[in-house]
């Protein structure tokens, strides 16, 4: 197989030809790292690669699951892997190494998707821009360079733009699978609190707004991936109701009835929403309702949108400090001022200035916009916003240079409000790239789904799909990869 035939194909098209012996785990490996080398680099999307060992464990792999050996990439997030060092884009957890698989990564790894490297993130994944100094320059958008690819996931969503890999892990717990799939124009699904599991080590993420994911190029894939790694995990501290029945299904069958589904214009605070978003919002408006879906004007819910970032800031300042010093006391060092980017240094005394008090009631503030937003769901089956405020700020727009982290989250919060509450509540949401702007930057809108319904989200996403296809549109920063569909 050649790079342009890999790029014709998604996922399950991949493990198609797979199963039925028309390719190898090895050649679909050789392509993946091709494209790694020859495009990733190119926008610094690619980390701690391991193509020599790749080569070896593809010539090596057994057939198993729905994906039976197609080529993956996991988030610099710290996902524990035996098989990939990770820094969490910091140069304090340089190469840190795993001597056990997360759960979640032995669970793609029984799916049959084989990690061969990382993505990039922003550090410690706390910005919605990947632009960490760790990695030597930012992660630029392949739709424009000069603009940011997205975060914390950015690294994730330039190569499944690309098509290094048709599938790429992405977490998210303020909208960092669902920002840089708005960004690079890719499906990325944020699933509900406890549906993914985040264990053995760890039950929960800032406070139980981070999740795990994927992000893809088809609807059909992050189904199908859904459908291989859900479920509780013993002893987890959440867990989501079990799906009626496979994602796939869902995504390929029909709804049983029309949706009604609500749209939401206006963000909290008045905050502007670019008419390049607002375009974008419109397109979907008008899909669903050529769909035969009941379509209704309604708004958000009244927040404290305020009290809700001071709460995120809150949380997230804790959460430095306690990884930072579990870092330092692994090493016996103590902290160096050029361990940390300027904002995360503050988050980090922040983080050592907070009283007790302050976390629990941001903890408290979080579980309250679970039912302000249940309740706001409750008429509808879906909810339609914008998933950002304008389309991918330029590099540099929200930057860690900035030396306070409260100031650099706040800047942020004015980016993601449609998406950060929505990890408060645990509930599911999709980035869908519904739109292209004038000068053919994607632009995308989100679906928000009640607890437990990603397969709503899913069947109206493959509705989208079909009605608006995008995975045949290209980044023009690679003009020369086929502009085809990928084959069922």
């Amino acid at each position: 197989m050649n790079c342009d035939e890999y790029l014709r194909h998604d996922g399950l098209g991949l493990a198609g030809l797979l199963s039925s012996g028309e390719v190898t785990t090895r050649e679909l490996m050789e392509c993946a790292i091709r494209l790694a080398q020859d495009s990733g680099q190119g926008l610094n999307a690619i980390c701690h690669p391991e193509y020599e060992l790749a080569r070896d464990w593809a010539g090596a792999w057994k057939p198993t699951g729905r994906f039976v050996g197609i080529p993956f990439l996991l988030k610099d997030s710290g996902l524990a892997s035996k098989r990939l060092a990770s820094s969490l884009g910091s140069r304090l957890f340089r190469d840190t190494r795993y001597a056990h698989n997360a759960t979640l990564v032995d669970r793609f790894e029984a799916a049959g998707l084989l990690p061969f490297a990382r993505t990039t993130v922003p550090e410690l994944c706390m910005a919605p821009t990947t632009e960490a100094a760790l990695y030597g320059g930012p992660t630029r958008n392949p739709w424009d360079p000069s603009r940011s690819s997205g975060g914390s996931s950015g690294g994730a969503a330039v190569a499944v733009s690309l098509g290094i890999v048709p599938i790429a892990h992405g977490s998210d717990g303020g909208g960092s699978i669902r920002i840089p799939a708005a960004c690079c124009g890719v499906y990325g699904l944020k699933p509900s609190r406890g549906l993914v599991p985040m264990g053995p080590l760890r039950g929960e993420g800032w406070g139980g707004l981070a999740c795990d994911g994927v992000l893809t190029r088809t609807v059909r894939d992050t189904a199908a991936v859904l459908d291989q790694v859900a479920g509780m995990e013993l002893g987890a501290p959440y867990a989501a109701p079990p799906a009626a029945g496979p994602y796939l299904d869902a995504v390929r069958q029909a709804p049983g009835k029309s949706f009604k589904i609500g749209v939401w214009r206006e963000a909290w605070n008045d905050i502007a929403v670019s008419s390049e978003a607002a375009a974008a919002l419109e397109a979907a408006v008008k899909l669903c309702r050529s769909l035969g879906h009941t379509v209704v004007d309604s708004s958000p819910p009244p927040l404290d949108y305020d009290g809700f970032i001071q709460a995120l800031i809150h949380v997230m300042a804790a959460n430095i400090k306690v990884s930072v010093d579990a870092k330092l006391a692994a090493t016996g060092r103590a902290l160096r001022h050029d361990d940390l980017e300027p904002a995360m240094l503050d988050g980090y005394a922040m983080g050592a200035a907070l009283d007790a008090s302050d976390y629990i009631l941001a903890i408290q503030r979080f579980h309250h916009i679970g039912r302000v937003f249940a309740g706001a769901l409750s008429g509808f089956d879906l909810v339609l916003t914008p998933a950002l405020t304008s389309t991918a700020v330029k590099l540099g727009t929200i930057s860690m240079r900035q030396p306070s982290f409260a100031e650099f989250r706040r800047k942020a919060a004015l980016y993601t409000p449609f998406l950060a509450p929505v990890n408060a509540a645990g509930l599911p949401a999709a980035s869908v790239p519904v739109h292209q702007d004038a000068g053919g930057l994607p632009v995308a809108c989100q679906i928000l789904g009640p607890f437990g319904r990603e397969d709503l989200i899913l069947q109206l996403s493959a509705q989208l799909e079909a009605a608006n296809p995008w995975v045949g549109r290209r980044p023009p920063a690679n003009p020369d990869q086929p502009q085809e569909q990928p084959r069922s």
